[in-house]
C-alpha cells in the first residue's frame, strides 16, 4: 500500500462544530422580570423600571472639589491612616539588606 494514500483517508474531523455568523438583534429585547422572580418583585417591576429610567435620564454632575463628603477621587488626599502598613516599619538598613541579598551581610 501507498502510505500517501492511506493519510488521506483517514482525515481527522474536529469534534468542536461551528455554527456559522450569528445575527444579534438590532434594538435590545424588551425588560421584564425574571420568570423565577418571587410574585411580589414581578408585580413591582414596571415601577422599578419607570424610577430606574429616570434616574438614567436625570444629568449627573461631577463633583467640583476632588474631595466631597468623605469621597476621595485622587489617591494621595486619601487619609494618612491607609498608607501605613499593618505591620512595623521597615528600617533603612533593613531594606538595604533585603535588596543586597541578606544572607552576606550576617
Amino acid at each position: 500500500m501507498h502510505p500517501t494514500r492511506r493519510a488521506f483517508e483517514h482525515v481527522h474531523k474536529p469534534l468542536i462544530r461551528f455554527l456559522g455568523r450569528r445575527q444579534w438583534p438590532s434594538s435590545p429585547a424588551p425588560q421584564h422580570p425574571h420568570p423565577a422572580a418571587p410574585k411580589e418583585f414581578a408585580d413591582a417591576f414596571s415601577e422599578f423600571l419607570r424610577k430606574f429610567n429616570s434616574s438614567l435620564s436625570a444629568p449627573k454632575k461631577m463633583p467640583t472639589s476632588s474631595s466631597i463628603e468623605g469621597r476621595v477621587y485622587e489617591f494621595w488626599e486619601a487619609p494618612e491612616r491607609l498608607f501605613r502598613p499593618r505591620s512595623r516599619i521597615l528600617e533603612e538598613w533593613e531594606i538595604e539588606a533585603i535588596e543586597s541579598g541578606g544572607a552576606s551581610m550576617y
